[in-house]
């Protein structure tokens, strides 16, 4: 079942077409790599699935939801998160409270409750709490809820964004260049969490230039040249494509 469309999605930014009538689903429970060179609109794509920017033509449907034209937070509630290609955490705050953000996204309780102290209040922040050492523990940072974000190594950065987007119960979970400064070990550990959360019954969309992660977690790849989309399939149908080959594999970095 598809879970979320895009449909002759255009953006252009004055005389620049960021993205060019690309079209696209992505499949419940599906992991799918959004592939191309460095300034194929990869990351356009991304922003404008989640808000960050609006469309010149096209429509984006999310379980049936349009979403052209919704707020981020909205698109958040949802049930659309995630990461940034550069980490966006709030380095100043412990593991454990930059996850609990993530969390106030599917709270109720209201300004007045939390001043009152009312008894509902306090088991949904109990409740949140508990969420969010879970999805800590779930990403294996357990052992360093307490620590300050910006005392954490590189690559447990990058896991603490997964955790806090996992902490607002989505059902798509958009990753930008997940494994981007991470060394091999790392990158591993990355494709299991990745198999993890799949299991989760969680979709996954991605963008990613490490294409050893990319054939191995991926089940279908989408590949964009200059905004326009060149190719889909199969991660093995995409690597014999030869305006695949030209546009992407064996060049430089993404974008």
């Amino acid at each position: 079942m598809t879970l979320l469309s895009l449909q002759q999605l255009t953006k252009t930014f004055g005389g620049l077409t960021a993205v060019n009538n690309v079209s696209f689903n992505v499949d419940e429970g599906a992991v799918v790599g959004l592939i191309g060179p460095n300034g194929a609109g990869k990351t356009t794509v991304f922003n404008l699935i989640t808000g960050n920017y609006q469309p010149d033509r096209g429509q984006i449907t999310f379980a049936e939801c349009e979403l052209v034209g919704l707020r981020t937070h909205r698109i958040i509630t949802l049930g659309i998160a995630r990461t940034f290609q550069n980490i966006r955490l709030f380095q100043q705050l412990s593991a454990l409270e930059n996850v609990l953000a993530g969390c106030h996204y599917r709270m109720r309780g209201g300004i007045l409750s939390a001043m009152l102290r009312l008894p509902a209040q306090q088991r949904e922040e109990a409740d949140a709490i508990a969420r969010a050492l879970r999805e800590l523990e779930f990403v294996g940072l357990s052992e360093q809820a307490l620590t300050v974000a910006k005392n954490l190594a590189y690559g447990d950065q990058r896991r603490l964004e997964i955790a806090r987007a996992l902490a607002t119960q989505p059902r798509l979970l958009i990753l930008d260049e997940p494994a981007g400064g991470m060394n091999e070990q790392e990158t591993e550990a990355l494709i299991g969490l990745i198999g993890r959360i799949k299991a989760r019954g969680i979709t996954l969309l991605l963008i990613e230039h490490d294409m050893r992660l990319v054939m191995r977690a991926c089940e279908k790849l989408v590949v964009l040249e200059y905004g326009g989309k060149i190719a889909e399939g199969s991660p093995d149908q995409v690597r014999r494509d030869p305006r695949v080959i030209e546009a992407y594999l064996g060049a430089g970095d993404d974008e």
